[in-house]
């Protein structure tokens, strides 16, 4: 797979499929920036190499037809004002104003593209939608980690019919920690795997425990573990079918030597609710009209002694329900012990990223993955049909 600093770019026509789908308020103001800014490098690097620009991304779920409030508009707006340069928006993603659009182009000129989710081809991975993606550019750039586990024209159809496909630096990067963390860690590596469901996190959990020395188990898929030991847990959101295979996975582990760590104490609540009234216990005595909702203190001491002597850590999801303040603890404990941690510390997902970010301490995480679904995909070990279509380029 070749890399956007591999290729001359002078003069080119440049494709890059970012990943712009960006959280707007009811006025239509971008509320986070952060995906825009995560391909600023890329962005400036190509305009430096006297590139001509055009981007691409969707916005939201426009299913296939045109919706005004997920127009490119608010983006197109924000990337000006971070650049300090002109971004033209263009009224469509393909047709004939468009090529004419790119055909005008100058080096250093920028334009992006109308959502490409107005188009019901883009999620189909329709070929001639890709093939017409294709013609507007010299060269196709995915930097879109965040899609790049989505089979759309825009991640594949495009990359086969370009005559010239690279990854960006934002996916560089991605690849990078991810592999480093993976394929030859620094040991001990330990995985923090919390979120609500074992369904969702099954694939990740089972490739995992083959690769780390420790993992810890939090959020609500934790209470599906306390099941299969027979624990009392209430009212806990609980995945009845799944505590056979929690059972198996404990089994697993321990055939691998793999230390697994579930909560001893929680806070459980009366409800899931902001005033609900709450307490901290054992996990051998919530009430039955209770709820787990976060991990205890006790249990947030040992999840930190086990995580001292971490030379690489992933961690993906949270502790519990932390947007609620009664709630969060757990989470806001397991942050400031990653962030102050010796080790690699890769960030991914799971809104595990947005407590990173609340409690202050992103700058002191090795990396902070921009994808969600991607990420998981990549630690349940499978090959994103983005990247696969780039390295088959």
């Amino acid at each position: 797979m070749k890399y956007l600093d591999e290729l001359d770019l002078k003069n080119k026509r440049l494709l890059i499929r970012v990943d712009f789908n960006v959280p707007l308020d009811k006025n239509l103001n971008i509320t986070d920036d952060t995906r825009i800014r995560g391909v600023l490098p890329t962005l400036n690097y190509a305009l430096d190499e006297k590139a001509k620009v055009i981007l691409c991304s969707h916005l939201g779920r426009p299913k296939g037809k045109v919706v005004p409030e997920m127009s490119m508009v608010p983006v197109a707006r924000r990337l000006s004002q971070l650049i300090q340069k002109e971004v033209k928006l263009a009224p469509d993603c393909l047709g004939p104003e468009v090529k004419k659009m790119v055909e005008g182009m100058k080096p250093g000129d920028i334009l992006l593209l109308e959502n490409l989710r107005f188009h019901p081809e883009e999620e189909k991975n329709d070929e001639t939608f890709g093939r017409e993606l294709a013609e507007l550019c010299d060269i196709y750039i995915n930097d879109a980690f965040a899609v790049s586990h989505r089979a759309h024209a825009s991640v594949v159809a495009v990359a086969k019919y370009a005559k010239a496909s690279a990854a960006g630096f934002l996916m560089k990067n991605e690849l990078k920690f991810f592999h480093q963390s993976m394929e030859n860690p620094a040991r001990p590596f330990v995985a923090i795997i919390g979120g609500a469901k074992v369904s969702s996190k099954l694939g990740a959990l089972e490739n995992l425990l083959t690769h780390v020395d420790k993992m810890i188990i939090g959020g609500a898929m934790a209470n599906t573990f306390l099941k299969s030991i027979h624990y009392e847990v209430g009212k806990s959101l609980v995945e009845g079918d799944l505590t056979d295979m929690a059972s198996t996975l404990m089994g697993k582990a321990k055939d691998l030597g793999v230390k697994f760590f579930i909560p001893i104490d929680c806070v459980a609540g009366k409800s899931l609710d902001a005033q609900a009234e709450t307490k901290i216990t054992t996990v051998q005595e919530v009430p039955r009209d209770w709820m787990i909702l976060d991990i205890g203190p006790a249990t947030s001491l040992l999840y930190s002694e086990a995580l001292q002597d971490a030379k690489t850590i992933i961690w993906n999801g949270p502790m519990g329900a932390f947007e609620m303040e009664a709630f969060s603890q757990g989470t806001m404990n397991m942050v400031h012990t990653v962030a102050n941690s010796e080790a690699l510390t890769i960030v991914g997902g799971g809104d595990t990223d947005v407590a990173v970010h609340k409690a202050g301490e992103s700058s002191k995480i090795s990396y902070i993955s921009t994808g969600g679904g991607a990420f998981l995909e990549l630690l349940e070990g499978k090959q994103l049909p983005g990247v696969l279509a780039l390295e088959n380029k």
